[in-house]
């Protein structure tokens, strides 16, 4: 790092309007739309009957599909919508009549795609939307695309509201995914070509099989089909670079290198925001932050340069006529690896893998590894399913001993909660995350674990429901705030330990904080403050705004007004 003489004092000029650390724009113009859209005929009755007609009209005005104008539309781009085909896949007939009604470009990837993160992104002249096959419900707010994780808490709603067709179709694009972009992407969009999302297909998969079969159809064709591609799913975790070190267990990586491009506005704005917090606070994060000279020859691509100025400590303020430039700075590949890996992971952003997520890639994480466990066990089942006692035999060999590693890496007895793993610096996290209740979802904690780590619920359980962290780090993954797919994981997992009164109890305080918030906002959001309550945020890592919609909020909804009867009681007596 720099050091200034002692006479003199280091101000960071960021260049940017707003916050220091992002660009904290207001509600986009298509967010206040998408919540117009989704709750303009709601009453202003707080009956349960409105929120749920709310929920219910809210799949079909989230629903895109290849042959509608709205679906082509990326409010994190500019320019004309371009819609991209697989290199090999002919233009389907709607396809053409859709370029009769919008404005938009069609054009095909310029290489098949053989694995993930196999293509050449500098091929593809500019940003644009995947075909897939089949309609699909997008979260809400700014977001027009199919997401990865997201859509296996929104299919668990659909099932639950009758919309077996639509979900089914959802995870038949993912099986287009496999296929065609080389697996399932973090969104159907060319910038996420590089990375996935957190696995959940055999769990997607599973949910429709066993919703069709309710209702006398035991598609066992389709099943085996599905088998396949979670194989396929599976084989990108468990192999190079996904590998956490020498652990035996995996991580998230992000194939691609240097400044993501979809972050809202002018991504180099929360870059300097990252730099400024690294310049400001040192120590160990100094090997995030360079001289942009050495950056240079170490590496022509690494990204933008933020410039710094030393002034006279009696200058009036930093950028006056006494400031001189003193040398401009940039943050290493090493960085946005991490920042990349950590956007993989869905948690974007926390501080749970280092600052902005800095370290995210060198960590064997407790939730990746949980759902690959749970993988390993959906593939045990769906073997027996269609008659392969062997494989079977394999899956559970496989789970049984990830679960071995996940504990002896994981597990801390004196503190009685999981925690992520740096094979970097060979060190346990002692940063406390809701991902612990991971383990008792994928069924892997043994009981006397599952004991401990609910013994820690009160370090998460607030007013509203569960927070993510302790830690108030400003970014939208951490303290205060409460997501709809960890309250579902976190529940459902506590009740597969018979920890039914305490499940019962964090599903009311979920359902009546986005049931009080519906009443006084007509909508229901991407996240919650457990603190207050309220749909109020203060974030500065990550999405300023609080996005309406919303489709794992509407979904988990759904699912704990259905499987907690007390809480349902509370809520219809509001």
């Amino acid at each position: 790092m720099l050091r200034a003489p002692r006479h003199f004092c280091i101000f960071i000029l960021l260049w940017a309007q707003g916050s220091l650390l992002l660009s904290n724009n207001p509600i986009l113009a298509a967010d206040r739309k998408e919540a117009a859209a989704i709750s303009g005929a709601a009453s202003t009755s707080d009956s349960l009957g409105d929120i749920l007609r709310y929920i219910s009209g809210a799949w079909d005005t989230l629903t895109r599909t290849m042959n509608r104008c709205e679906s082509l539309e990326d409010s994190k781009t500019d320019g004309e919508p371009l819609l991209y085909l697989p290199a090999d896949m002919p233009i389907p007939s709607s396809i053409t009549e859709l370029q009769t009604h919008c404005r938009v470009r069609v054009e095909h990837l310029p290489e098949k795609i053989t694995g993930p993160g196999q293509i050449d992104l500098s091929k593809i002249p500019a940003e644009g939307l995947l075909y897939l096959e089949n309609p699909y419900v997008v979260p809400g707010g700014q977001f027009n695309e199919m997401y990865g994780w997201d859509s296996y808490f929104i299919i668990r709603g659909l099932l639950r509201d009758n919309r077996l067709e639509l979900a089914k179709g959802m995870v038949e694009n993912f099986f287009f995914e496999i296929s065609h972009y080389g697996g399932i992407l973090n969104a159907n969009r060319t910038y996420y070509l590089t990375r996935s999302q957190p696995p959940f297909l055999s769990s997607m998969i599973l949910a429709v099989y066993e919703a069709e079969r309710a209702v006398g159809k035991q598609d066992l064709p389709w099943l085996k089909r599905g088998y396949q591609f979670v194989e396929r799913d599976y084989e990108q975790w468990t192999h190079h670079p996904h590998l956490a070190g020498d652990t035996g267990l995996s991580r998230y990586f992000d194939h691609g290198d240097g400044p993501v491009p979809e972050i809202m506005g002018d991504p180099s704005h929360y870059y300097r925001g990252v730099a400024y917090y690294f310049l400001i606070h040192g120590g160990s994060h100094k090997d995030y932050l360079i001289q942009a000279s050495n950056a240079r020859a170490a590496s022509p691509a690494m990204g933008p340069e933020f410039p710094i100025y030393v002034c006279d400590p009696k200058a009036a303020s930093a950028g006056s006529s006494d400031c001189a430039p003193a040398d401009r700075m940039t943050l290493t590949a090493d960085f946005y690896k991490g920042d990349r890996s950590m956007r993989e992971s869905g948690f974007d952003v926390t501080f749970r893998f280092g600052p902005f997520g800095a370290e995210t890639h060198h960590y064997a994480p407790v939730c990746l590894n949980s759902l690959l466990y749970k993988t390993e066990k959906d593939l045990e089942q769906m073997s027996a399913l269609l008659g392969h006692p062997e494989e079977a035999r394999n899956w559970k060999a496989k789970a049984a001993e990830r679960q071995q590693r996940m504990v002896k890496y994981f597990w801390d007895e004196n503190r009685g909660q999981f925690f992520d793993y740096n094979f970097v610096t060979r060190q346990r996290s002692k940063y406390e995350y809701a991902t612990t209740f991971y383990p008792l979802w994928a069924g892997l904690a043994s009981k006397a674990q599952a004991q401990s780590v609910m013994q820690n619920l009160k370090v998460f359980e607030q007013p509203g429901g569960l927070t993510t962290s302790r830690v108030e780090s400003q970014a939208q993954w951490d303290f205060p705030y409460g997501w709809a797919p960890i309250h579902l994981l976190a529940v459902e997992g506590m009740r597969r330990y018979n920890a039914g009164a305490d499940a019962d109890r964090i599903a009311g305080k979920f359902l009546s904080t986005v049931l009080d918030n519906y009443k006084r906002e007509h909508n229901i959001r991407e996240k919650y403050n457990m603190m207050t309550r309220s749909s109020e945020t203060s974030v500065v890592a990550g999405y300023a705004q609080n996005f309406t919609g919303f489709g794992w909020t509407n979904a988990v909804f759904l699912e704990f007004l259905h499987a907690s009867p007390g809480a349902r009681a509370l809520l219809q007596g509001k």
